[in-house]
């Protein structure tokens, strides 16, 4: 999507955080490698899971990071990549801000920290490898724009800006499980085609698509939309991005072998599925826990 030149997206709450001193004493285990490796693709970041939490196995963060202050205008989100994540947090928060006390909640905002490399989390320590995740412990949203990249070349999205806004949107949809209660009702983090952990996931892209579907009527305070109406050409590229981090389809490129019994996000088709219901609905058709497992 593009961004209106003139929205004022100064006030998304990105921080840029520079890279860490490195792994803290005691490195990261096996187990937590494994972890990792489960939860990397646009999900519940689980390494809070693992050796009792973010004591242990964490980065030394170098400070909380610094506010995006050069990054004010829509203008500055179509032209840089850390601008347009802050254009979309700005969106994004804007939408929640009134779509949350109207589904019967009440909203509170998280953080968005952009970083590279490596750093330290309330769930504990995380690298480039782990993909853009949510850590529930800190409220916080962590993405290294340069998944942006392997999203295209190793996992075959077409890539496009709305593409790399629909990871945020995803990730912004763990919070809202979080604040909602969602995650304390489903704390399951098991696996499988039916498990929570799937059901989770399917639900963070259908609040995506919601998100998408009101973007270009989601005003900043000015009365000036933050995006330009959307193009079928870009919701195709929200689709690739949702179906290249499908299970099925990674499980058949790295293995040639599919196991539904081992999912943690979903099959590719279901992903799309959930982002289309949520675009066409709105985030009130985003209830995965009632569908039965066939449905799903």
């Amino acid at each position: 999507m593009t961004f209106n030149p003139n929205a004022d997206i100064s006030g998304g709450k990105t921080k840029r955080r520079g890279r860490t001193a490195g792994i803290a004493a005691g490195g990261v285990g096996l187990g937590a490698i494994a972890i990792l490796l489960l939860s990397q693709l646009l999900g519940v970041d689980l390494t809070g899971f693992v050796d009792g939490g973010a004591s242990q196995g964490q980065t030394q963060q170098i400070g909380t990071g610094e506010e995006l202050t050069d990054c004010t205008t829509g203008a500055d989100a179509n032209a840089r990549i850390d601008c347009r994540m802050k254009g979309a947090a700005a969106s994004i928060e804007a939408f929640w801000t009134t779509e949350m006390p109207a589904l019967g909640g009440s909203y509170t905002s998280p953080q968005f920290v952009l970083f590279t490399g490596q750093t330290g989390t309330g769930c504990g320590a995380a690298s480039s490898a782990t993909g853009p995740f949510y850590c529930p412990t800190d409220q916080t949203v962590y993405v290294d724009t340069a998944f942006y990249d392997e999203l295209r070349t190793r996992f075959g999205s077409s890539g496009g800006p709305l593409a790399e806004m629909y990871v945020v949107a995803h990730e912004w949809g763990h919070h809202i499980q979080n604040i909602g209660g969602i995650m304390d009702v489903h704390p399951s983090r098991s696996s499988g085609a039916a498990s929570d952990s799937v059901r989770l996931e399917l639900q963070a892209d259908c609040f995506a698509g919601a998100w998408v579907g009101a973007a270009s009527t989601t005003k900043d305070e000015n009365g000036v939309p933050f995006l330009q109406p959307i193009t079928e050409a870009q919701i195709q590229d929200a689709l690739s991005a949702a179906s290249a981090v499908g299970d099925d389809r990674i499980q058949r490129a790295s293995t040639g072998d599919i196991q539904p019994d081992t999912w943690t996000h979903g099959s590719s088709e279901q992903r799309q599925r959930w982002f289309s219901t949520g675009f066409q609905n709105g985030a009130a058709s985003c209830d995965t826990f009632s569908v039965r497992a066939g449905s799903l």
